[in-house]
């Protein structure tokens, strides 16, 4: 049997990408969600999934300024909450909400990585959130963004991580492994700039976890998101022969398919932390019992055969509405 830990549910983050706009890619939402979509029944939402979250041990929330008004809801309910002091806050820079709150808009975010950004979007995170911020991500850095070669980007952020505040990417794409052995390589005053990675890895997409476990080797933190592929390893998610059978091999284990998922995730050992996506206290709940899941070695060694063709499952991914 190859454990997933201690129980430690520390190890998981929660992520406000599907609480802090109305229309994400994840699937199911519209019965997770309904069709109340207004600001304040997702500020509410946020709030409880939050307080769900912290309930379970989970220690870390991620938010980005592009995920609607994620970072004014954890502000507001970190402000709510005084006695928390113990959660650790990651944010990410790079894209701009620009859906307006609407389920039909054509564009839901822009991404711009240039120095304007930076200094716009850092401006907006602190006075929100101030000194709770502890990570800060380039939101999806890719080779060909030129986030990753940009001396005076890279000065600025070099302004945090010299106020303590570790500065890393996260990433997307079929060439996340690209993408994170060139951002190892950056330094700014002889020292690393990029400490900390957040990336799609999962039971379908695995392909960045070479490149993954040597920025942990590096010393780097490694934050898995997507470990339920956007809900395609969710109950009632299976859309392909791979998905159904992580569903099968879940109730074979008398658990669930997003449990199995993110037990998969908790289980290498390069991840210091893997990120739920829940949109309720139920989904919470089931996504932190995933830590207290113990995964057999030939249930391991079978999903590690279900990947997909990482230029497929990203092509598919971009394809996915938004709802």
């Amino acid at each position: 049997m190859t454990a997933t830990g201690t129980s430690d549910r520390k190890r998981l983050g929660i992520g406000l990408a599907a609480v802090g706009r109305p229309a994400y890619i994840t699937g199911g939402r519209a019965s997770d969600l309904g069709a109340e979509r207004d600001i304040v029944t997702f500020r509410d939402r946020a709030f409880a999934v939050l307080d769900a979250a912290y309930a379970a041990g989970i220690r870390y929330v991620d938010a980005a300024r592009s995920y609607g008004r994620a970072e004014e809801f954890l502000s507001d309910w970190l402000v709510a909450r005084p006695e928390i002091d113990d959660v650790v806050v990651g944010s990410k820079w790079g894209y701009r909400y620009v859906g307006d709150w609407r389920m039909d808009a054509e564009v839901h975010e822009i991404k711009d990585h240039s120095l304007e950004a930076f200094t716009a979007q850092w401006a907006q995170t602190s006075e929100l959130l101030g000194g709770r911020v502890g990570v800060y991500h380039v939101h999806s850095a890719t080779l060909d963004s030129g986030v990753l070669d940009d001396a005076a980007v890279h000065r600025a952020l070099a302004g945090l991580r010299d106020r303590g505040v570790r500065v890393g990417i996260s990433t997307s794409g079929p060439h996340q492994a690209d993408a994170v052995r060139k951002a190892l390589t950056v330094t700014v005053d002889g020292a690393p700039l990029f400490t900390s990675f957040q990336s799609t890895w999962n039971v379908l997409e695995p392909s960045a976890a070479p490149a993954l476990a040597e920025a942990a080797d590096a010393g780097a933190y490694v934050i898995v998101k997507e470990s339920v592929a956007n809900g395609r390893l969710a109950p009632g998610g299976a859309d392909s022969p791979a998905t159904q059978r992580v569903a099968d091999l879940a109730v074979e284990l008398g658990t669930t398919v997003d449990r199995l998922a993110i037990a998969t995730a908790l289980a290498q050992p390069w991840a210091w932390r893997v990120l739920s996506g829940a949109v309720d206290p139920a989904q919470v709940a089931s996504n932190a019992a995933a830590a207290d899941l113990a995964l057999p070695d030939a249930v391991a060694a079978e999903l590690a055969g279900l990947a997909e063709d990482p230029a497929t499952y990203w092509a598919a991914r971009s394809a996915r509405p938004w709802t």
